[in-house]
């Protein structure tokens, strides 16, 4: 093998930093399951981008806050808006308990804010067209759907405390019951 077997074996430790395996996935012949390099206990990477109104949001804008940062693919989508509508619907609990919503796509401001309008969403929708914020947090990455295999958006929720340290992250957020898991996970961090 000589020196190729030396470039695999780096190439798989490579791999293995960045990639989240999970035994489910291996037995079902799927490697990857999440791209994200980020853990819990990191740091959230600063970022800004425009909301739906057009103005600029930065995570710094929320020292001090708990934020829930929400990564989804696009709007008006029905696996998206049924997310979005579970937040929505819980949002009055959610904001009571302290926590900021944000909602990040590749969609622009427009799409936003027509999303915002027509599904009455009270939290702020940050567009990333060029990928800056979603590739920061590692999201970005291959996919598969009826065996096709596509480069998307994962579906991925970071909960992010008042010091800016990721505390959990969902890899597969409950979209019908999103809010009701990010409530009881920040209890389980508090606790």
């Amino acid at each position: 093998m000589g020196t190729h077997g030396a470039g695999i074996s780096s190439l798989t430790h490579q791999i293995n930093k960045y990639f989240i395996f999970t035994p489910t996935c291996r037995q079902a012949g799927v490697h990857i399951k999440r791209m994200t390099h980020l853990k819990e206990g990191d740091m959230a990477p600063l970022f800004s981008g425009r909301d739906q109104n057009g103005k600029t949001i930065s995570l710094e804008d929320y020292r001090g806050r708990k934020v829930v940062l929400y990564f989804y693919p696009e709007d008006d989508t029905p696996t998206c808006t049924v997310q979005a509508c579970n937040l929505r619907d819980n949002y009055s609990s959610l904001k009571r308990k302290g926590y900021v919503i944000l909602g990040v796509s590749p969609d622009d401001e427009k799409k936003h804010k027509k999303f915002e309008k027509k599904f009455h969403l009270p939290f702020t929708l940050i567009s990333d067209p060029e990928h800056a914020i979603i590739d920061q947090y590692g999201v970005w990455g291959e996919k598969q759907l009826y065996g096709r295999n596509y480069m998307g958006l994962h579906r991925t929720t970071f909960l992010v405390d008042e010091k800016g340290v990721i505390r959990k992250i969902f890899l597969r957020p409950k979209n019908k019951e999103h809010a009701e898991e990010i409530i009881e996970a920040w209890k389980a961090v508090d606790s």
